[in-house]
């Protein structure tokens, strides 16, 4: 999964992009006048998996990843396609939204205002999608020319549809699309259409509203937020594990702002996981809700896809109750599922498979 880190200047962006990546990107006044993105895996943090290690006690345990792609600041009114051409290949976008006050911090725009800031932003995505809209309405004119094909028809539709919805200055995530426009509108990799997380980054004075942020049991595959505080975050990246449990503690929090971004992250995108346990490797993969066991095999090996026969499956609470698999066919709680079964988030599972 790659997810695109944007915001205007002075918001605490690559701060927030540093301590989920350990990285030493720019950040500061100078950051906005680089060019390049900030590229930075990072492992997602599973406590399951850690379990599952402890038991087994692997020669490698192998984390699920995400990278971060951050690009330099963002300026409204300005073209801006060279940095933002790196987000095209992004699953999501997180926009980094500053929300805390300081006065030797100066926002360009001369005051916080987080939902302005959001529009702003949208703003230059939406230039981004007309430009391209407008530069493939060009060449399907000249296309259509030669041959009236269902195919380009449908794209043309979509498009005259699209580019007056960009114009309102309401961007592609927001508009209705049949299965068909969703398919299509995949090949164009539109900024607007991509699903956006909202990072607030509040300030040491604002503590209590990291207190709040649960998230959402509606997945509309859209848009999330959450909030976290970059200085805090700078501060806790420092600390051993032992100690950042101390200290989360003294502030009332159970996980760190990188950990609760990494999960809602997941959360908006529909990715669940599953895992794979042995001495040899105890693995986390990433899929999306609701795959089933043939392609869950797929997320492994596409050889496993194409000779799936059986799943031997059980699930990591059940895991942790018994200890064994041994003792969880005992109970019945280890079982073979064939090709249609619905993965489900903390599955177990070992592919059957023939070649």
């Amino acid at each position: 999964m790659r997810a695109g880190i944007i915001g205007l200047q002075s918001v605490g962006k690559t701060t927030i992009f540093n301590v989920l990546s350990r990285g030493k990107g720019a950040s500061g006044p100078t950051a906005g006048r680089r060019q390049e993105a900030n590229v930075g895996v990072v492992k997602v943090p599973d406590a399951r998996l850690d379990f599952l290690s402890s038991i087994f006690r692997p020669e490698k345990t192998t984390y699920a990843t995400v990278e971060f792609v951050d690009v330099p600041a963002l300026t409204r009114g300005r073209g801006q396609d060279m940095v933002l051409a790196p987000l095209r290949a992004v699953d999501l976008l997180i926009h980094v939204v500053r929300v805390f006050e300081d006065e030797s911090v100066s926002h360009p725009a001369g005051s916080v205002d987080p939902e302005r800031d959001k529009r702003d932003l949208d703003f230059e995505l939406i230039l981004a999608d007309i430009a391209s809209i407008e530069k493939r309405m060009e060449r399907l004119e000249k296309d259509l020319k030669k041959q009236k094909t269902p195919a380009l028809l449908k794209e043309q539709a979509f498009l005259e549809r699209a580019k007056p919805w960009l114009e309102s200055e309401k961007p592609l995530r927001d508009l209705a699309m049949d299965e068909e426009e969703k398919r299509l509108v995949k090949g164009f990799a539109f900024l607007s259409e991509k699903p956006m997380l909202y990072v607030e980054n509040v300030g040491e004075d604002q503590l209590d509203r990291l207190k709040q942020t649960t998230v959402s049991d509606v997945v509309d595959g859209k848009t999330e937020t959450t909030i976290i505080c970059g200085k805090l975050e700078a501060e806790m990246a420092e600390l051993p594990p032992d100690e950042l449990k101390s200290f989360l503690a003294d502030y009332g929090l159970t996980e760190s702002g990188s950990e609760r971004l990494i999960r809602t992250t997941y959360h908006l995108l529909g990715l669940i996981v599953f895992f794979t346990v042995g001495e040899e490797e105890c693995r986390a993969w990433t899929i999306t809700r609701g795959t089933n066991a043939q392609h869950a095999a797929g997320a492994i090996h596409t050889d496993l896809q194409d000779h799936f026969i059986r799943a031997e499956v059980c699930h990591y609470e059940d895991f942790v109750k018994y200890k064994s698999h041994p003792a969880l066919r005992e109970k019945g709680l280890l079982r073979l599922e064939g090709k249609e079964y619905t993965v489900l988030d903390g599955d177990i599972m070992e592919i059957r498979h023939s070649g």
